[in-house]
């Protein structure tokens, strides 16, 4: 009973792969072509996950249409420039670094900067918040130090 349940959860950890069977290429050489290319290429519906992950029917689509231009002939470069052209560089799991995608490149880096200088200005604005001691607070201080320390 325990092997079964611990092979069910092993089955369940394991990566679902959407790639249905009448999808793959009768070429072994083209399908590891094609298996490649796709994991660069991202399901625009699921947004995070490769078209060979997804179950979404637009994944679908992009498998089949990649596998046709593979068969066609292209290169894979050409096969992916076409699926570019079509859908633009979102579909990318790594888009280029361009003008274009400077935002998406760089905006992790510039929020963690403003997240710094607003701490930075935080601090400062906290510490130069704090009253000082007064004359005779500070004597008052003084005082219980040295008792304590005695």
């Amino acid at each position: 009973m325990k092997a079964r349940l611990l092979f069910a959860f092993l089955l369940a950890a394991t990566p679902a792969f959407a790639v249905l069977p009448s999808e793959q290429l009768a070429d072994p050489k083209l399908e590891a072509r094609a298996r490649a290319i796709s994991s660069e290429l991202r399901c625009v519906v699921c947004q995070n996950q490769t078209i060979d992950d997804s179950d979404a029917e637009l994944a679908h689509d992009l498998r089949v249409l990649l596998r046709q231009r593979l068969k066609a002939g292209d290169t894979d470069r050409q096969a992916v420039a076409y699926i570019v052209n079509r859908y633009g560089d979102y579909v990318l799991l790594k888009p280029p670094f361009e003008a274009e995608t400077l935002l998406l490149w760089l905006g992790p880096l510039l929020v963690l900067v403003a997240g710094g200088i607003g701490v930075m200005f935080y601090l400062r604005r906290r510490d130069a918040g704090a009253p000082a001691f007064t004359a005779d607070e500070q004597a008052r201080l003084d005082r219980l130090l040295k008792e304590d320390a005695a």
